[in-house]
């Protein structure tokens, strides 16, 4: 799906309640309930209407979806729920972080919700387990907190002289004290320094890296969070300004300038949700299926800036790359 696509399909969202209600009964109607700018996810959002098609759902023809998005600003989302909910769909897809799901659960506690998350949603109260997570909830996490030590052994790959290491977190994001811990124990026995930051508001990133380059930060990790993906230009474009080496959780962000990124394959993820909401459709219970984590992940390195920060990548770096941008 390319953005104009994209903003085709949510400029005539406002028509789908009346057009939902219209459609033949073989029809079947779902929500896409998104929390963060909806051009972000361009990607993904194909990939959540590819898993619905394997399983022989296409819009226009037997489906139909009504798309609610918030555009990055939370507090829109439990509106937007509450919508989708007086429609009524058949389940709701919420995606684009944890507000989204748990807007929509807060919202109804009948309709199926399936969701995508980088946090523990055992951890955050959105299910009671993985394996049964019981009520009208299920989906798939990135369980973006887990890659925080890897990303940091990939960084010291293609910056062996690390002495400093910086930490930008998000605190709102449930898997950031999770982040804080992993990273903590890893440079610990390597001897590293580090310095971390929270930012909550678009004002602390420019101090967060202000502090980065007072504390001489040779490699940045930046963790997971919607926060993060809404300011995915600009944390780029600083860190490139400060020449920071940095790795990021999502190939968005290695596209789009970044170093390089590693983490779990959100499109693949997003395509999986299509998948378990198509069995939903098809009768399945949301709470007798398994929450699903990562099956594959991705590394993408950017050599183009590589080459801007005068970092030679290592030969080994290069072929365990899923992704090489030159």
């Amino acid at each position: 799906m390319n953005r104009r696509e994209l903003v085709t399909l949510l400029g005539g969202a406002a028509a789908w309640p009346l057009s939902a209600r219209a459609q033949p009964r073989a029809m079947q109607v779902i929500g896409l309930l998104v929390g963060q700018p909806s051009a972000t996810l361009s990607d993904q959002l194909a990939a959540f209407r590819q898993g619905l098609s394997e399983a022989g759902f296409a819009e226009g023809r037997n489906l139909a979806i009504v798309y609610r998005s918030a555009e990055g600003k939370p507090e829109r989302l439990p509106g937007l729920a509450a919508e989708l909910v007086g429609i009524p769909v058949a389940v709701i897809a919420a995606v684009g972080g944890d507000v989204s799901v748990l807007s929509a659960k807060a919202a109804t506690s009948t309709i199926p919700i399936v969701f995508t998350t980088g946090g523990d949603p055992v951890e955050t109260g959105i299910v009671a387990s993985f394996n049964r997570p019981g009520g009208n909830v299920t989906g798939v996490s990135f369980l973006g907190s887990l890659v925080a030590a890897k990303q940091l052994s990939l960084l010291r790959e293609i910056v062996p002289g690390l002495a400093t290491l910086g930490l930008l977190l998000n605190p709102t994001n449930p898997s950031a004290v999770l982040t804080a811990s992993d990273v903590q124990a890893a440079v610990q026995p390597l001897g590293l320094k580090l310095v971390s930051a929270d930012v909550v508001s678009d004002g602390d990133i420019d101090k967060a890296f202000a502090q980065f380059v007072e504390q001489r930060v040779g490699g940045l990790v930046i963790g997971s969070a919607v926060f993060f993906n809404r300011n995915r230009d600009r944390l780029v474009t600083l860190a490139a300004r400060h020449a920071i080496p940095s790795i990021f959780n999502g190939r968005d962000f290695a596209i789009d300038g970044g170093l390089m990124s590693y983490g779990a394959d959100g499109r693949d993820a997003y395509r999986q949700a299509g998948l378990y909401v198509a069995r939903i459709l098809k009768g399945e219970k949301p709470g007798d299926l398994p929450v699903m984590q990562p099956t594959k992940y991705q590394l993408v390195i950017n050599l183009k800036t590589a080459k801007a920060l005068r970092l030679t990548v290592p030969p080994s770096l290069l072929a365990a790359a899923d992704e090489v941008i030159e």
